[in-house]
C-alpha cells in the first residue's frame, strides 16, 4: 500500500486488529464545484437547482500516493482516476453509542 493522503476535511480514525489509527486531514480539500440557479420558493424558502461539475484541490496523481477523498468525489472521478479511495461509512462505518460515526473498518474504491 502507498502512502495515504487524506483530502477530507476531518481527521480519519481507522479500526484495524483492535487498534485505531488517525489519519490526519491534510489542510486540503478536494470538493465537487457546483453551481446553483434559482428555482423558486416553497412558502418563502428559496430553491434552487443544483448542478455538479468538475472535482478541484485534488493533487495530481504521484508514485506510491493514495488520496482519501469524500464519496462524492470519489463517484465524480469513476473511470478518470484509480489513486482515490473514500471512507466506507456504510457497512465499514465504527459507531458510538447514539449512532455517530466515530470511524471505519476500510475504504470503498469505484468499480
Amino acid at each position: 500500500m502507498g502512502k495515504l493522503i487524506n483530502l477530507t476535511p476531518h481527521d480519519l480514525i481507522i479500526f484495524k486488529d483492535g487498534s485505531k489509527t488517525i489519519i490526519p486531514a491534510s489542510g486540503k480539500v478536494a470538493r465537487v464545484s457546483s453551481v446553483d440557479t434559482p428555482r423558486g420558493d416553497i412558502d418563502g424558502i428559496p430553491v434552487v437547482a443544483r448542478g455538479f461539475g468538475d472535482v478541484v484541490d485534488l493533487p495530481a496523481p504521484q508514485d506510491g500516493v493514495i488520496y482519501i477523498v469524500s464519496v462524492m468525489v470519489l463517484s465524480a472521478l469513476a473511470g478518470k482516476r484509480d489513486d482515490v479511495v473514500a471512507p466506507d461509512t456504510g457497512a465499514g462505518a465504527v459507531r458510538d453509542d447514539s449512532g455517530r460515526i466515530i470511524g471505519v473498518k476500510g475504504f470503498i474504491t469505484n468499480p
